[in-house]
């Protein structure tokens, strides 16, 4: 066991570390203050003495040195350091430098320490660079040039087309000077090849982009047939595009196979995107089977939105029923690449977590994927809507199936969208009662939904004049939804039908709190104001929605209706002037202009805007009435009858417009068309006494022989006349009678006596109007309101009475009405 035990080496034996302390004396420098010849020489001179370098033969140092002193001998140093350059034992020491570094002969003399030579002062200016070379006049150039193509790109960006065509004209001219000068200094190898290419890009991307399209090819022309261009090829992509803005598809679609097989198959998004290129142009050429081959490589190998609905409008083109259904499937499963909002969910309390998912709540990527969302449902909807009456007999069935097809999605939310959609197809076909039943089903769904189909149905009983029922379901809506401003709009309507405009104007304000951009709403308090005569209020609601739609043309009218109110004429007559501006073939503003203008005393301007008014709607009666009655007072009575004969033509139970007819003709002094044009009347209106009147007098002046017979005629009408105003009096009088003694049977026989001759004789012609006191009833039936039957509907320029106080109803809003 022993044997394998190692001792320790004697202390006689050699140690292994043993040298390392030993060093030689002359370098101690911790003595130094203890050496009395070193400090002998630090406060002498002595240690200032040159030294004396010994002889060494072939060297520079071959003379001693002399001391101060005189001495020509070899010194030693106080540590018995030799000298530099001395001799010891037979071996010379290296000669070492004479002087210390940063050390003069005038430092000796008391000059100031500066081993920098910062004394000297500053360094001499660098050397002027020679501009006059050829070499530096190339590359000022080359640089000008790229500062002009960067200026054309940011004013592109900017808006600026024509200032970004500019620069890059002239960037291609300074870029070919730099090219015809390098070609004189040097070799056509130096060129430099990419500020070309980029110059002349530019330059077409720029033509392009002004809309100079035979400029831009052929500068795409050059950059294509240059070889010296390895990637110049796939310009003809841009080319293709711009072959596809002139309609000229043929060659889009050659350009951009060309450039297909020119990009190699690693550039998969590229390739996709030109055989997306390729379809859209075999379906602007009606080439759908064609298009069909491309969309549906781009389904099978990397699927997209567009691609998806462009093949679905193939297959609707030629009408494969099957192929709609199988291209709509692959539509809903095309993958979006987006976060759900299951996301955006804090899953605790964790106040961090929480922080984060409020950061990224509303940030770019959120918005983004907003966006994406946004626009495959609006795909989605509108091919539904597309195919839905094409794949099966009935669009009921189509809606169905495209509903099932869709639940079964994670387009879930999309399904009820398209009941709702389904219901206004029924309004579209005006199946009223089918819509209903429809919207009717969502009074069970969820909240949302449950507002949004309320809504539709309140308006709907609005639009029928079912106030009640539409009340009810405007209240189910605003249960459903507080926060939904078409329902509090509806409420709102509900209420203003019902005359309390004042509950009224507290929902459409609820409703703008709720939506500041509801502008139904806002239009709806103006015109209760208006109602309410609140003037200065309704005016501020309608100057505020004027400054949101600058060219509606209710806005205008009642802001000009509202002024005329406040009986301020020149900014009624103003506000109409925007009015015809905007809709300029108006007749009822037209006219409304005139009258103005007649009440201000200008009748010329009168007479221009009322016979404006007439050219457009020849069959106002107010308006021909004022022009017939404007050509009497400034005597072209010729020119009246025209008016006078149009009215007749639009009334024809209404006689005073034959009478003016016949009296133009008499004050114009053609007797015998007036005498024609009486009798005429005459053998309407066989009772008129008018008539009868002129008649004879017409007859009396020409001397007829038929004077004696309309005398008699006349004397005939007027006592008849007599007799009836006789008996409504005596039936008046025994109605009071009968209705003061309480009187049974025979009174209420002489009532209905009573009633029946003033029926007679309101049937019968008066003297001033003959049969109607009014002619509303032949102006209501001679022209169709374009907005329906509807008496409350939103206010429009071209409607026949503007001046009667109408609302906006909530339409159908876009989440519930498609475009």
């Amino acid at each position: 066991m022993m044997q394998n035990v190692h001792l320790a080496p004697k202390a006689d034996e050699d140690d292994l570390y043993s040298g390392y302390n030993d060093y030689n004396p002359t370098f101690d420098t911790e003595d130094l203050e203890n050496d009395t010849a070193f400090q002998q020489a630090v406060r002498t001179s002595h240690g200032r003495r040159p030294p004396i370098t010994a002889k060494i033969p072939g060297t520079s140092a071959s003379r001693p040195l002399a001391t101060g002193f005189g001495s020509k001998t070899a010194l030693s140093s106080s540590m018995g350091r030799p000298m530099t350059g001395a001799i010891q034992d037979g071996v010379a020491r290296p000669l070492t430098a004479v002087h210390a570094a940063g050390y003069t002969k005038a430092a000796l003399r008391g000059s100031v320490f500066d081993p920098l030579g910062q004394a000297r002062g500053p360094a001499p200016p660098l050397e002027m660079k020679n501009e006059d070379t050829p070499e530096e006049k190339i590359r000022q150039l080359e640089k000008k040039v790229n500062e002009l193509v960067e200026e054309s790109c940011i004013a592109n960006s900017c808006g600026d087309l024509k200032l970004a065509l500019e620069k890059a004209k002239d960037a291609g001219r300074k870029e070919r000077v730099l090219v015809r000068q390098r070609e004189q200094i040097a070799s056509p190898e130096n060129i430099n090849l990419d500020l070309t290419y980029s110059v002349l890009f530019n330059l077409a991307s720029q033509y392009s982009a002004n809309e100079m399209y035979a400029e831009a090819l052929n500068t795409y022309q050059v950059i294509v047939k240059n070889k010296m261009f390895s990637n110049g090829g796939r310009l003809k992509v841009n080319m293709a595009n711009i072959y596809l803005k002139q309609r000229n598809y043929s060659k889009a679609i050659k350009f951009y196979r060309m450039a297909l097989d020119q990009i190699p198959s690693v550039h998969k998004e590229m390739r996709i995107k030109i055989m997306q290129n390729i379809g859209v142009a075999f379906i602007k050429t009606g080439q759908y089977t064609d298009g069909i081959s491309s969309f549906e490589h781009i389904m099978s190998t990397s699927p997209n939105l567009k691609a998806g609905f462009n093949l679905i409008l193939c297959y609707f083109a030629i009408g494969d029923r099957e192929q709609m259904k199988k291209a709509f499937q692959k539509l809903i499963t095309v993958p979006l690449e987006i976060d759900y909002d299951d996301k955006y969910i804090s899953p605790n309390d964790d106040p961090h977590t929480n922080l984060l998912i409020e950061a990224i709540k509303n940030d770019q990527l959120r918005q983004m994927e907003r966006e994406r969302k946004g626009m495959a449902e609006k795909y989605i909807m509108t091919a539904a809507k597309l195919i839905a009456p094409a794949i099966e007999t009935s669009f009921a069935i189509g809606y169905d199936w495209c509903v099932e097809v869709v639940k079964a999605s994670h387009y879930v939310e999309l399904a009820n969208d398209l009941e709702i959609n389904k219901a206004i197809t029924y309004l579209r076909q005006k199946d009223f009662y089918q819509a209903v039943e429809t919207l009717k089903m969502f009074e069970k769904k969820d909240s949302r939904v449950k507002s949004a189909a309320a809504t539709n149905l309140s308006f709907l009983y609005y639009l029928e004049n079912e106030l009640a029922q539409g009340a009810n379901y405007a209240d189910l809506a605003v249960n459903s939804d507080r926060y939904n401003p078409s329902a509090l709009t509806n409420k709102g309507n509900t209420v203003f039908a019902n005359g309390d405009y004042e509950k009224a104007a507290e929902f459409y304000k609820e409703a703008l709190r709720n939506d500041s951009s509801c502008t139904e709403a806002l239009y709806n308090i103006g015109l209760t104001y208006k109602k309410l005569n609140r003037i200065d209020e309704a005016l501020d609601c309608f100057l505020k929605l004027q400054a949101i739609l600058r060219n509606s043309a209710q806005v205008l009218y009642q802001i000009a209706s509202l002024y005329e109110i406040m009986e301020d004429p020149n900014q009624a007559i103003e506000w109409l002037m925007q009015l015809i501006s905007v809709v300029p073939t108006d007749s009822h503003a037209l006219s409304k202009l005139g009258e103005l203008y007649d009440n201000e005393g200008d009748k010329s301007q009168a007479f221009q805007y009322y016979y404006e008014s007439y050219r457009y709607f020849p069959s106002n009666i107010e308006v021909i009435e004022w022009l017939g009655a404007y050509y009497i007072d400034t005597q072209f009575c010729e020119k009246a009858i025209q008016y006078f004969e149009r009215a007749a033509l639009i009334q024809p139970t209404q006689v005073k417009w034959q009478l003016m007819v016949a009296s133009c003709y008499r004050r114009s002094g053609n007797y015998q068309k007036a005498l024609d044009t009486y009798k005429e009347i005459h053998r309407k209106f066989p009772e008129n006494v008018e008539c009868l009147r002129f008649l004879v007098r017409l007859c009396t002046d020409m001397g007829l022989k038929e004077v004696q017979e309309y005398v008699t005629k006349l004397k005939r009408v007027e006592k008849l006349k007599e007799i009836r105003e006789q008996r409504v009096k005596s039936g008046r009088d025994g109605s009071a009678r009968s209705r003061r003694e309480g009187s049974g049977s025979g009174d209420s026989g002489g009532s209905a006596k009573g009633e029946r001759l003033s029926a007679k004789l309101r049937a019968l012609p008066g003297t001033n109007e003959p049969y109607e006191s009014s002619g509303n009833k032949e102006i209501d039936a001679s022209y169709v309101d374009p907005l329906g039957p509807q008496t409350e509907r939103p206010k429009t320029a071209a409607r026949k009475r503007m001046d009667e106080d109408e609302f906006a109803d909530e339409e159908l809003g876009e989440d519930l009405l498609p475009e």
